[in-house]
């Protein structure tokens, strides 16, 4: 079943944590605080770990005025929510709908024995394949978000998955990509089932986050075991100038 198929959101009562509906902000303030900047109502990551920022109510205008001291005049910066407004003087310049999906029972992960860990000596091979693929963004230090995996043939390395947010309890796959000569062979499948055995090693959930209009992915990603949880919006934002 695809989303556009009717599956409906899981309920609070679905014992899912509300870390879930902010996402960004809880890992910001748990398992990624040591990378975060900012104080008060907003933080964010640093510019060339990722370019999420978060606030801890988007309904609150002194998150806003945060958000404001801790990001440049001017810059566009990705905040996400069920209905992210923001307040007046900010410039909204793109937006888009999302799904954010979660790993149920049905997800059989499993190791990947020939996949090997990426760190900082294979970041500029990491941002070659993501810049050939587009799976989303990933900058020059995303690999300190958590754990990467690729597979490499002749030493070249042509797929790769790992970890980006981690709320409490639950850590997100992400960077999932192979390089267009290397695809169907079942590497994204095998590291996403990778990744996902090391999360639930440490006893998290694994989740997935995906634009609404990638249904392909979402298909793979359902036919694997994740259940969509709720829809989200996200939006690019301006800076106010002052």
């Amino acid at each position: 079943m695809s989303v556009s198929d009717g599956l409906q959101p899981m309920t609070e009562e679905a014992a899912v944590p509300h870390v879930l509906d902010n996402p960004v902000w809880a890992s910001l303030t748990g398992p990624h605080a040591d990378l975060a900047l900012g104080t008060g109502l907003a933080r964010a990551y640093p510019d060339d770990v990722a370019r999420f920022v978060a606030l801890q109510d988007l309904a609150d205008p002194q998150a806003w005025r945060d958000l404001a001291a801790l990001v440049p005049p001017g810059e566009v910066v990705a905040v996400s929510g069920p209905r992210p407004e923001p307040p007046e003087g900010w410039e909204v310049v793109a937006g888009g709908e999302g799904v954010q999906l979660v790993a149920t029972d049905r997800l059989h992960d499993r190791a990947f024995p020939e996949a090997v860990p990426l760190g900082p000596d294979d970041a500029e091979e990491m941002l070659d394949l993501v810049a050939r693929t587009e799976p989303g963004p990933f900058l020059p230090r995303t690999y300190l978000l958590g754990t990467y995996l690729g597979v490499r043939v002749d030493g070249r390395l042509v797929a790769m998955a790992g970890e980006r947010l981690h709320p409490p309890g639950f850590t997100e796959i992400s960077a999932v990509c192979t390089d267009p000569d290397f695809r169907r062979r079942g590497y994204a499948t095998r590291l996403v089932l990778a990744v996902a055995h090391g999360i639930r090693a440490r006893g998290e959930t694994p989740l997935l986050h995906a634009a609404a209009t990638n249904t392909g992915a979402i298909r793979l990603y359902e036919a694997l075991g994740f259940e969509l949880r709720r829809r989200t919006r996200f939006i690019a934002v301006r800076v106010p100038q002052g």
